[in-house]
Order: C-alpha cells, then structure tokens, then sequence
C-alpha cells in the first residue's frame, strides 16, 4: 500500500509510520518529492487494517497498490528515475548509448573499441569477462583478466564500464570493476544474483528473459528494488518466438508498455534481438522514436574475427553513422543524447 503524507508532514510522523510498518513484519521505503513524501509498504499486507496507518499523525491518504510489483510501478512513483553513472544521467530527457564487443578478448581489441565508440558519442563501454553460451565449448571469456582489460580501457577513455555478473558470489568481485552490473537474460529469474545485485546497491542493467513477459521482468527488477537499489535499468533483448529470420524478436511494444507500467529507465538492445549486423540501425532507430531511454549495441574493430556475436556486431565506422541518425531522431522527439564527459588527462 501507499501511504502518502500531508504536505505538512514532518520527519517525527514519517519516521512514526516507519517504525509501525517495521513493527507489523513490513518494509517501508520512501520516496520523497518537492511537495509530498509517499511511503510504499511492502510485504503481506493483507492482515493490516488501513485505518492502522490513516489514523496516524501526518496521513493524508492510504492507497492499495494493485500491480504485483510494488516498487517498480508507477503508482509507488508517478516520475521516472533518473540517476546518475560516473559521468553521465541516465532515465532522463536526454538518451544514453553504451556500446562496445560482446566479449573482451584481449587488449588491443577492447582499447581500441573503447576509443572508437567514444569517439562516435558513446557513453559507456560493454564487455563480457565471464560469458554465459548455451555451448559449453563455446569461448566463455578471459575472466578476472577481462575485468582488468575494462579498467584499463576505461582509465584511457573515460568510459563507464557495463559488464555481465553470472553469480551471486561474483557481485563483489565484478562490482570493483564495474560501474553498472548488467543480468543477462538467462539470468533474469536467478533469484540469489537479484537479492545479490540488490544488497550491492551496484546500478543494474536487468535484461529481459528469453522467453518472460514484461509483468515477470517488472517482478525481476522488485527483487533488486527490495533492498533498497534504486538504480535498476529495465533491457528489452528481444524475445524467442516461432520466427527464424532474425535471432530474436524485437518486442518494440514493450517500450511503450514498460514507460507506461515503471518509473525505471528502459534501454533497447538491438543487436541481441535481430542477431544481424544488417538490422542493428533500423531496429535501433525505431526504439529511439518509441521512447527508449538508451541503446547498448555491439561493436567490433572486426566482426569476422570476433570470438562471440560477430555477425551482429556493427564496426566502428557503421556505429559512427548510426549515432548521428540516433542524434537526429532524438532532436525530432524532444529529446538529445547525452553530452559525452571530457576526456581524462593522461
């Protein structure tokens, strides 16, 4: 339920309700604006009379929430989130790119990656060091070593670092490098890695799962939210269906019904869901006009040569040129990018 506070309410009343709410087996989390504070009260609220909480000082109205997820929804928070990544905003007006190789493999291949797509007006650098592959035979990344090859890109161009945690006893070790911890999609109902990602208070990048609707993401991302991590990003990669063409399908709906349902930022992938290099611009594009808050693409100085997702990666020339069109339609919408952080001095 909400619980939304008079105008005039003070931090005596507000931190009453708190303590009523911990006293009865629930969470309270709150979310204070300019001109009102709402406490969401989380957990099993069904043996709780409302008049429990309507009664005390300060109560200006008790709401039911009706979504299954609480936090997540636009009823606990009516404005987007937005918070900030090392440099950059995200969840916004303005877009943000993240961009970069599915999976480092070695030095000159990231540093070089990291230059270009900066250079091209990207915000954060991806890249896989532990990679999840339906065949094990398949190149699972360098690990630690690719945690080390990010922080050097990283400490060379300034870009914040977005790379995969698979475990929960990895959060910690990866939340050193990284500075936002991205769910894979295989991983989006691995309930230990949510409460795990939550507890770090680590931003997040929350893909959606290959086969999950967006009320069962929605559900993902409450998980995170329960502990307190404000800083989730929702990823639509694509969904399976019956069609071969591409490898996924692009959900361009779940944009739209996901800014509608969740006050969390939504960013499009659009490399993992046509799995062509051929379609990344188009699809890009169009998520753009529906209202994503970010892309994060796949690029690669040589897609040919690349050990994991080569075909749907764009090179650094074809990127370059797919930004400035992001740009364009960004202008035409009311929107912009995000303005790239200057250089560091070396």
């Amino acid at each position: 339920m909400l619980i939304i506070m008079n105008a005039q309410a003070n931090q005596k009343q507000i931190d009453a309700i708190v303590k009523r709410a911990d006293a009865l087996g629930l969470q309270a989390h709150l979310s204070q604006g300019a001109e009102r504070t709402v406490i969401g009260v989380i957990g099993d609220t069904r043996p709780v009379v409302r008049g429990q909480f309507q009664r005390m000082a300060g109560v200006r109205e008790v709401v039911p929430i009706t979504k299954p997820y609480k936090l997540a929804s636009r009823e606990f928070q009516p404005q987007d989130t937005a918070f900030s990544i090392d440099g950059f905003r995200v969840g916004g007006p303005q877009i943000v790119i993240i961009a970069g190789p599915c999976s480092v493999e070695s030095r000159s291949q990231i540093v070089e990656t990291a230059h270009a797509v900066r250079e091209a007006g990207a915000h954060a650098l991806r890249g896989g060091a532990f990679k999840p592959r339906t065949s094990p035979y398949s190149f699972q990344g360098l690990g630690v070593a690719g945690l080390e090859l990010l922080a050097e890109a990283r400490e060379e161009t300034g870009l914040p670092i977005v790379t995969e945690v698979m475990a929960p006893e990895k959060v910690e070790l990866v939340a050193q490098y990284a500075d936002v911890l991205q769910i894979g999609a295989r991983n989006m109902q691995n309930y230990p890695l949510l409460h795990a990602v939550g507890e770090s208070r680590h931003p997040v990048l929350l893909k959606r799962g290959l086969s999950s609707t967006l009320d069962e993401l929605l559900m993902s991302a409450e998980y995170i939210l329960s502990h307190g991590n404000r800083r989730v990003m929702l990823c639509e990669r694509g969904i399976r269906t019956y069609e071969t063409a591409t490898r996924n399908t692009t959900d361009i709906n779940a944009i739209p019904v996901l800014k509608s349902r969740t006050h969390l930022p939504v960013i499009l992938d659009p490399s993992h869901s046509t799995g062509h290099w051929e379609y990344v611009a188009a699809v890009a594009r169009a998520g753009v006009a529906a209202g994503a808050d970010g892309l994060i693409i796949e690029v690669h100085p040589d897609p040919a040569q690349a050990l994991s997702d080569g075909a749907q990666s764009l090179k650094p020339e074809r990127f370059a040129k797919l930004v400035q069109q992001i740009a364009a339609i960004a202008q035409a919408i009311g929107r912009g990018l995000v303005t790239p952080a200057p250089l560091p001095v070396m």
